[in-house]
């Protein structure tokens, strides 16, 4: 279904484009990224020079985004387009635009952890080949922007951009290191999340990511039973779900432990601020 709304799109948008002819757009001044976490990155080394847009609103789903036929115009007028390259939707839809050129990967040179995510979103599954949640650790973050810098120099500037690109570096840097100060003295070596969204920080910082849901779906009653036995003996204080998920999710699981059902966010647009506040309240 979602392959033939793509091409619906993909004819509509060409028939305009056809009826724009030569002209100009002002988007041609803009840089699109996929997802809210990454603008920051982009926005580090660029600046205010051009426009950043973010194709996934706040508040949506990645797993269930559908762009409109404006939307891909846009896109296929854009500077640069940067995305994860991990994330379905990504895959579905930069792999039309025109200009492969200005289609932007930033998860290259990352190592990628396999076969970790799945969802079911509105009745419908989607399995990703590898966890595409690489925004949520610094570690990762430093490769992504790396990737970037590396892109814009090749687009725009060799050399304009050189300071703007060391300072975000030092940046990560500091977040690199705050975040890892509070891994290595964390109360408890694991967490409780419904939803597998911080493998990459689980993995990078040396922490036990426990995901109560199950390749995108509810998991056993012996599977909770164990979980709600483990935070009970561990004395877990949170549980952790995503705010694209419901509450009740794992509110039984947090009230069995004792614990509270905590919302976070990974895909909030303050990607430095929002990884001190989650490695916080996990390792507190």
């Amino acid at each position: 279904m979602r392959k033939i709304l793509y091409l619906f799109i993909y004819i509509a948008a060409f028939a305009v484009l056809c009826a724009c002819g030569g002209k100009k757009s002002q988007n041609s001044n803009t840089i699109y990224v996929s997802i809210a976490p990454l603008k920051p990155i982009v926005e580090g080394i660029v600046g205010d020079d051009y426009a950043i847009e973010v194709l996934v609103p706040a508040g949506a789903s990645p797993e269930t985004f559908e762009p409109t036929a404006k939307q891909f115009i846009a896109l296929n007028e854009a500077k640069i387009i940067f995305g994860t390259g991990l994330l379905d939707f990504e895959k579905s839809l930069l792999a039309r635009i025109h200009d492969q050129s200005k289609v932007v990967n930033l998860s290259n040179g990352i190592e990628t952890i396999a076969g970790s995510c799945s969802h079911t979103h509105h009745g419908r599954h989607c399995h990703h080949g590898v966890d595409p949640h690489i925004w949520c650790s610094p570690k990762s973050i430093k490769i992504m922007a790396q990737n970037a810098y590396a892109a814009i120099c090749a687009t725009i500037s060799g050399k304009k951009y050189r300071d703007s690109y060391a300072a975000l570096n030092e940046k990560i840097a500091e977040l690199d290191s705050d975040v890892e100060a509070m891994c290595s003295s964390a109360a408890l070596p694991y967490f409780i999340i419904y939803h597998p969204a911080l493998t990459y920080l689980a993995r990078d910082y040396n922490l036990e990511q426990v995901a109560i849901e199950n390749e995108g779906k509810e998991p056993s009653a012996k599977r909770i039973a164990e979980i709600i036995e483990r935070g009970r003996r561990s004395g877990v204080k949170r549980v952790f779900y995503q705010s694209e998920f419901p509450q009740s999710s794992v509110g039984v699981v947090a009230e069995d432990i004792g614990a509270e059902a905590v919302e976070i966010n990974p895909l909030g647009e303050n990607i430095f601020e929002n990884l001190r506040h989650i490695t916080a309240l996990i390792t507190e």
